[in-house]
């Protein structure tokens, strides 16, 4: 069973480390036979009417779990997680729904509008029906909370900051031992052509493969002969 877990308005501008960090820690407080699959960062609508803390980011833990598991032992253990590391002065907020779910598709459209419009709090309840927590604040991180689910829910949206052993492969990695852990090398240039197993990816030190079709893809254009480049660099005051 997949449950997913949205995260958001964690932090401050002062705060060191972003909610995407606080999502990747809930790794640490998984009950047993549970296992993270990997956490998505959203991008969701850039606007002045939205009062973001830097990116207007939101992420989703996506946690793998028996078939019994109860969610509300998954929820307790998010929420904690949320008050022990939250930065106070921000407006943190929950989301955990299991892929089952009737309410996935609601809040899949709902993801999608964040990235084009304002939204208000009525819209996301509306669209959570129960499965929203506000733990703090203003509680405005519901919002995007619930962006988070539905857009990684959609299976099109978002990149991975955490997948399987994402943050230990080296600065050049082939495409072989990339398709072995799960992730999906692309050409996205204009000729689209196939890579070899033994080609190799240049990452600059920042592998972030997106979530396309539901899986981990990694985009990359060519370089020299053999040899990829992926796409996307590191900012440098990103604190995922």
């Amino acid at each position: 069973m997949r449950i997913y877990i949205g995260f958001d308005d964690t932090d401050t501008l002062t705060a060191g480390r972003g909610t995407g960090k606080l999502a990747r820690w809930f790794e640490q407080e998984l009950p047993d036979g549970c296992r993270l699959w990997g956490v998505v960062r959203q991008q969701l609508l850039l606007d002045d009417a939205i009062p973001y803390t830097s990116h207007n980011s939101s992420a989703c833990a996506v946690i793998e779990c028996p078939g019994g598991m109860s969610l509300d032992v998954l929820s307790a253990k998010a929420a904690a997680h949320v008050e022990n590391h939250f930065i106070p002065g921000s407006d943190p907020g929950l989301c955990v729904v299991q892929e089952s779910d009737p309410v996935l598709p609601a809040l899949i459209s709902f993801g999608l509008l964040c990235v084009k419009r304002v939204v208000r709090q009525a819209e996301a309840m509306a669209a959570g029906n129960g499965h929203l927590s506000g733990l703090g604040g203003t509680n405005d991180g519901i919002i995007g909370a619930a962006a988070a689910v539905g857009l990684t829910a959609y299976g099109w949206s978002g990149r991975f900051i955490e997948f399987g052993e994402l943050r230990k492969f080296p600065a050049a990695v082939s495409v072989e031992v990339l398709n072995r852990a799960g992730i999906h090398v692309v050409s996205v240039d204009r000729d689209a052509q196939a890579l070899a197993p033994d080609d190799i990816v240049e990452t600059n030190g920042w592998l972030r493969p997106r979530l396309w079709g539901g899986t981990p893809v990694l985009p990359v254009q060519p370089g020299e002969a053999g040899r990829w480049e992926s796409l996307g660099k590191k900012r440098s005051n990103t604190n995922t």
